[in-house]
């Protein structure tokens, strides 16, 4: 069932067959629980990596097992614009449609103030919002067409900056104005939403135990999330939501109550 604000649920909430979603950064951590949840539930998956060839494959063979030839992989550095065109040519070419876009890919680590420099600028800057515009830009004709929705993952950050990390939570502030900047664009037809995560996942770089004790602390449920509370959020955002638009939902345990 279509509405001109996007996909309704269906009674056993199942999309229709063919329906597509393209998840960048999909091969591991969120993402990749972002496409395992959405797979379940009847979504084809167009996953995007950038070099975790060896996971995302992994990962397609995992979902495949249940439904062959569901998941296509496609492999792109989302900063170099010029290759945006072919990616989305692959995506019309494997299903004719998309559903759902989803901005997950992400560059995250530490610029102190007075040591970022202009390539740690060109890098967080293009992965967490030049990136995911363009790409935006570039399926929103596939994405009008099938009255479908793109859902940014954004950060508690994009709010309340994180020390240390300037040029992300600038970044990410960005990122949560394109998400409401879209949402005007690209409606009635499209709509767009984003996601803010809190502590779901530990930095890879890695924390102390004292750190994430003091991070936990500040959150009202005492404890970390999971990547399933965001696949879920999304799954919700996505499939019973159709009069939800330029909407930015905390996922953090109730951190950003705390002053």
């Amino acid at each position: 069932i279509m509405t001109q604000a996007g996909p309704m649920a269906t009674e056993d909430s199942t999309p229709p067959t063919g329906q597509l979603a393209l998840i960048t950064g999909g091969a591991h951590r969120i993402g990749a629980q972002i496409a395992r949840t959405l797979h379940a539930t009847g979504y084809d998956i167009a996953l995007h990596y950038r070099s975790s060839g060896d996971a995302a494959r992994a990962l397609q063979s995992e979902l495949e097992g249940g439904r062959p030839g569901s998941v296509l992989l496609l492999q792109a550095d989302l900063q170099d614009c010029v290759a945006l065109p072919e990616l989305i040519a692959r995506v019309r070419g494997f299903r004719g449609r998309l559903d759902v876009l989803v901005n997950n890919a992400s560059s995250f680590y530490p610029t102190p103030f007075d040591q970022a420099d202009q390539a740690q600028w060109d890098d967080l800057i293009g992965s967490n919002l030049k990136g995911p515009f363009f790409l935006a830009r570039e399926a929103a004709s596939l994405l009008r067409d099938a009255r479908g929705c793109i859902v940014n993952l954004v950060d508690i950050h994009a709010e309340r900056p994180l020390k240390d990390h300037s040029v992300y939570s600038i970044a990410k502030a960005g990122n949560a104005m394109m998400v409401k900047s879209l949402a005007r664009e690209l409606g009635p037809e499209v709509r767009v939403n984003g996601i803010a995560p809190g502590a779901i996942l530990w930095p890879e770089q890695g924390l102390s135990k004292d750190a994430k004790g003091e991070i936990l602390s500040r959150t009202a449920l005492q404890r970390a999330g999971s990547p399933e509370d965001i696949a879920r959020t999304l799954l919700f955002l996505v499939r019973d939501a159709p009069y939800i638009t330029g909407q930015i939902i905390s996922v953090d345990g109730g951190r950003t109550l705390q002053q």
